[in-house]
């Protein structure tokens, strides 16, 4: 590990932490040359799951974007932020454990959606409005009349 301060490559482990997450390790690090000390941290590289969008367009997964859809979704309502941070970490575990490096956006969407049914009717029928681009009214009702028929069974 080079030096910050002199650049010198010569340096020794100090002091070794897991962070409160558990997902790094913190490393207290003394240059043998200039005797100043720094941190470090040291985190398993994760490898980027591709999203195939619709339109055969490939991008790299954006926690931020799902995150921004589901606040929208969820605004106003009774599901805490904590409910819907917890869930993007499942998510996002998920989506790295599945092996598969490109995943296409519809799975992502209709897992997001499964989540919200069980969480609130009305965050539901938000999202999905936008997820599955609703036309006009009448695929409104549509959605709505699929999520009575549901409860109803």
């Amino acid at each position: 590990m080079k030096c910050p301060y002199c650049a010198e490559d010569n340096t020794k482990v100090v002091d070794s932490r897991d962070t409160k997450d558990k997902n790094e390790i913190r490393r207290r690090r003394e240059c043998l040359a200039c005797n100043r000390r720094f941190t470090t941290y040291e985190h398993v590289e994760k490898l980027p799951v591709m999203i195939v969008k619709k339109d055969g367009r490939r991008e790299e997964f954006n926690r931020d974007k799902v995150a921004s859809g589901l606040y929208r979704a969820c605004e106003k309502l009774d599901i805490s932020v904590n409910a819907i941070d917890a869930y993007l970490d499942e998510l996002e575990r998920d989506l790295r454990e599945t092996g598969e490096k490109e995943i296409p956006s519809q799975k992502i969407g209709e897992k997001v959606m499964v989540w919200l049914h069980g969480k609130n009717d009305i965050a539901y029928v938000r999202f999905a409005s936008v997820y599955r681009e609703f036309k006009d009214v009448n695929d409104f009702v549509m959605e709505l009349k699929g999520l009575l028929s549901k409860e109803e069974q």
